[in-house]
């Protein structure tokens, strides 16, 4: 049964102020308009709600049930109307972002101890994935916010902020490859063993495609999903890996590992991107937190 709100208010401040006319009073309106409408809600419920008595008007046994339907809902409505007004302001909310494991350190590091510092009620969810998963998290409505590298266009992906993020090689200082100065080419890295991203991931996907068109093989001698199996290969000069420079920032600033350009517009045209599913309404912690990430992430600064 529906009963219109306005209703419920005449009937509930009748009952609070002990009469039709104090209750009119209030409301700044004639007391025949509050009766109308308490009369139109006992037809609608087919009930007596209100008894006269020498005090003022009381609840029948009916009236009663009403009046705590009233507080009931007047009590959800503040609920309702604190809880909006606490999202609103960036209090509460849950964000969910799938992101590239390179993309962690960076990640969390600054950025997100900042953002959850200011927006305590904020609840992260992250997850990692390869750039398909990624992809499909986003486009499923499984995360609000993608972090990936490599793909270029998608139908359902809005891409709300790229850059040019080149892939170098990493390494340890003492290997042979870190003497050079010039951009190291194919023909050197397919002399040495590398550590790669299993297929499907997308930098993964740059290599293949890059020694492919130069028709060359790599030694590939480790394969993993894991960035620090990746890094900790290359500072024990197990292997040599290839990563943007934000993967390995902590790495390159402590000097543990060094990189070396490559030669190749696969490898020098390479983006990070941000992305959101298209026609998906973005809750406003989420639209904050786009744009705190695009100011202070590393693989995200021009």
């Amino acid at each position: 049964m529906e009963i219109p709100h306005q209703r419920l208010i005449y009937f509930q401040l009748t009952v609070e102020t002990g009469s039709i006319r104090a209750a009119a009073s209030r409301l700044d309106i004639a007391p025949s308009a509050v009766s109308r409408q308490i009369g139109l809600l006992e037809s609608a419920l087919d009930a007596t709600l209100l008894e006269r008595r020498r005090d003022g008007v009381h609840p029948t046994p009916v009236g009663d049930m009403l009046l705590d339907y009233c507080q009931r809902r007047t009590m959800l409505d503040r609920r309702f109307s604190d809880a909006l007004d606490a999202y609103q302001r960036l209090e509460t909310g849950q964000i969910t972002l799938c992101v590239g494991e390179g993309f962690v350190g960076d990640l969390i590091d600054h950025p997100l101890r900042e953002f959850t510092e200011a927006h305590r009620g904020i609840r992260l969810e992250i997850d990692t994935g390869s750039t398909r998963q990624i992809i499909e998290s986003v486009v499923n409505d499984e995360a609000h916010i993608g972090l990936m590298y490599h793909e270029q266009v998608h139908p359902h992906l809005r891409f709300w902020h790229s850059t040019r993020q080149p892939l170098v090689l990493l390494m340890a200082p003492q290997h042979p490859l870190a003497a050079s100065d010039e951009p190291l080419t194919l023909d050197a890295l397919a002399e040495h063993p590398l550590a790669l991203w299993h297929p499907g991931h997308g930098v993964r996907e740059l290599v293949d495609l890059a020694f492919r068109e130069a028709n060359h093989r790599p030694i590939v001698a480790i394969q993993t999903g894991s960035l620090e199996v990746l890094k900790h290969s290359a500072r024990a000069s197990l292997c040599v890996t290839l990563l943007p420079r934000f993967a390995a920032a902590r790495e390159l600033e402590e000097g543990t590992l060094v990189a070396r350009d490559v030669v190749g517009k696969h490898f020098s045209e390479a983006n990070a991107h941000m992305v959101t599913r298209i026609g998906r309404r973005m809750p406003r912690a989420g639209l904050q937190l786009l744009r705190h990430l695009q100011h202070w992430m590393s693989a995200f600064r021009l």
